[in-house]
């Protein structure tokens, strides 16, 4: 069985805006905490302080959303063979190359994105830039997919 796991440089890129957006979140936490309450009084004081809050807490935000999507794409699994592939992408449950309904390419050529439609309803995204190895599968796919049945 071959495997998909998360493409490195995605991780490496995204877990760095992560640690960014959490180290400047921190430096406007310490201006709020240690700075500007020790500086003269006039009448913007209040004003910068409630921003520093402001922007440590939305830069905390952004930090933690940025490194849920990276943990997401780590603990996202998918082994796939001639027959079918399995994994946290499918639900768990295997799903077989013949019970492909149609092929979402509109995303493929730009992106390198490939929606796969079951006749059970069920989909898995098959996204080249948060997973190496699903470009391989993806072209696998396509290639042995009826061509009417593409969208």
């Amino acid at each position: 069985m071959k495997k998909i796991a998360i493409n490195r440089e995605y991780a490496v890129r995204h877990a760095g805006v992560a640690a960014l957006f959490a180290g400047l979140s921190l430096y406007f936490l310490y201006d709020a905490i240690f700075v500007y309450p020790y500086l003269p009084e006039d009448g913007t004081h209040h004003t910068t302080v409630e921003f520093q809050y402001s922007s440590a807490a939305l830069l905390a935000l952004f930090a933690a959303v940025v490194a849920f999507r990276v943990f997401r794409s780590w603990k996202s699994t998918l082994e796939w063979d001639d027959a079918q592939m399995c994994g946290t992408l499918t639900r768990g449950a295997p799903f077989r190359f013949d019970e492909i309904e149609r092929l979402d390419v509109s995303k493929w050529e730009k992106k390198q994105i490939l929606v796969v439609h079951a006749k059970d309803g069920r989909r898995v995204t098959l996204d080249a830039w948060h997973h190496a190895g699903a470009k391989e599968l993806a072209e696998k796919i396509i290639a042995e997919f009826d061509r009417s049945r593409l969208v």
